[in-house]
């Protein structure tokens, strides 16, 4: 991340997207086979990027595409806490997470949290098929980006001194 003092906006920081990008794969279970589909559909663009998953998304991605995914553990045990690790880090860019409106997860705490620490840290975030369309025929898929950050820590500050 670099300090960027000189930006009009709210943005504390720039943290640089590569032409290729690092792209999060999730789904419930009732959405994994609309997640499949719609990969499936968008090969050719996810071929020219690094993809990673949760545990089951991440090997039947893998097995469909015929592409290498980074997998990481089941959402329920962990995967999600990973994935946003990994966000924290600065090692995912894009997040296409077909999550399932209608049914609660026993993970749903974890869900939320890596919701909204792809807000906090400013990744693009598609959470279904419409969004994930808009955001991978995006031309800035295949070009840098810098991605501004806040630094929310400042907003603590004021909190605490009121």
């Amino acid at each position: 991340m670099k300090k960027n003092a000189h930006h009009p906006s709210i943005a504390d920081s720039i943290t640089k997207m590569r032409p290729k990008k690092n792209i999060a794969l999730i789904a419930h279970d009732h959405r994994k086979l609309d997640l499949l589909d719609w990969a499936e559909y968008n090969r050719d663009i996810l071929s020219n990027h690094n993809l990673f998953g949760t545990g089951t998304t991440g090997s039947l991605a893998a097995e469909k595409l015929n592409l290498p995914v980074f997998t990481f553990k089941s959402g329920p045990l962990g995967g999600d806490l990973q994935i946003g690790s990994a966000i924290i880090d600065n090692e995912i860019d894009i997040m296409i997470f077909f999550w399932d409106p209608l049914q609660a997860q026993p993970h749903d705490v974890d869900v939320k949290a890596l919701q909204r620490i792809s807000v906090v840290y400013n990744i693009p975030m598609a959470i279904n098929r419409a969004s994930a369309d808009f955001l991978i025929s995006s031309p800035l898929m295949d070009k840098p980006y810098e991605r501004f950050i806040v630094d929310y820590s400042q907003r603590f500050k004021k909190d605490i001194s009121v």
